[in-house]
């Protein structure tokens, strides 16, 4: 194995079925070692059964590949002992202390200074003044805290994140992935689920899933410029009754409001805009072409999506 190898996730065809259906589809990807890579996609796409089977915590059906050097099928104990896991639900013991849990954390992985190593994870993630506080007591943005210092106190090499942000507020978002990022800039990689655009924008790279299949991957410029989407930004009056008339028109495959506006986008562009010129000089529009947002591109992949669950 090289622990140096710039590549930390080389997998290819994973295919995995539960009660025979299929829930991911011939997946093959690339995650470089020290970056973020973010897994967007419907409810229930396969996105953390991909997660688990890219870093050996689950046997896929068919495929092959590696993580962190050690090959998914065989190694997976090997693995397992360098990964580390934040749910979305709050996972650490609810009657112990910030420091308490901490110092279990630090014990159960072998940590030769449990106190002191808890110490130093306390003052690096800001929870100074609060040691001694139930962790059930903690607000949601100080319990998200809490829980990536514990999984991040043993020294993983890989670090996995199941929409870690849900229910917390900016400023505690915001100031978990400036450390997520400083972790990464030290050679952690990090995979994690969001739903959150603004999150997608912070990964170095990211993955569309629907419904096992995997649809676009890249940078988010990439991601954005690949979808070969043309975007009109629309505002002024009775905006619901325009979004009722340009839905479903040839050349149209997005129409959707944001705030005081809508967008709408589609792939053919001589279509779209031939289905939009009835409207482009009505007085009481404002039509501007726009570049399409990641948003724009996640709800269009949305709308051609097709759920194998149905």
């Amino acid at each position: 194995m090289n622990a140096a190898a710039p590549i930390a996730i080389d997998v290819k065809g994973l295919t995995k079925s539960f009660e025979g259906r299929e829930v991911v589809h011939e997946l093959s990807m690339q995650v470089k070692r020290g970056s973020i890579y973010g897994f967007l996609g419907p409810n229930g796409s396969g996105k953390t059964t991909t997660i688990r089977m890219l870093c050996g915590l689950l046997t896929p059906d068919r495929g092959e590949g590696t993580c962190l050097g050690f090959d998914i099928r065989r190694d997976a104990d090997k693995i397992k002992r360098r990964v580390g896991y934040m749910t979305q639900r709050f996972s650490l013991y609810q009657d112990l202390s910030v420091r308490e849990n901490l110092e279990f954390v630090a014990r159960l992985y072998g940590v030769a200074d449990a106190r002191g190593t808890a110490r130093e994870m306390i003052k690096r993630l800001g929870l100074s003044g609060r040691e001694e506080q139930l962790a059930g007591d903690l607000s949601g943005g100080w319990k998200q805290r809490l829980a990536l210092g514990a999984c991040t106190l043993p020294n993983p090499q890989l670090l996995l994140l199941d929409e870690p942000t849900a229910g917390v507020d900016p400023k505690a978002r915001r100031d978990f992935w400036n450390e997520i990022h400083a972790l990464a800039g030290q050679g952690l990689t990090v995979l994690v689920s969001t739903h959150y655009m603004d999150e997608a924008e912070r990964c170095h790279e990211i993955a569309y899933i629907a419904y096992g299949h995997l649809l676009a991957h890249g940078s988010v410029d990439d991601v954005i410029a690949k979808s070969r989407l043309t975007t009109y930004t629309v505002t002024g009056d009775d905006l619901q009754a325009l979004s009722e008339k340009l839905a479903g028109q040839p050349g149209i495959d997005m129409v959707a409001p944001f705030g005081t506006s809508l967008h709408v986008s589609g792939r053919d562009q001589a279509a779209l805009e031939s289905s939009i010129m009835p409207w482009r000089d009505k007085p009481a529009l404002h039509w501007q072409k726009a570049a399409p947002s990641l948003e724009d591109v996640f709800i269009e992949l949305m709308g051609r999506s097709k759920d194998n669950f149905q």
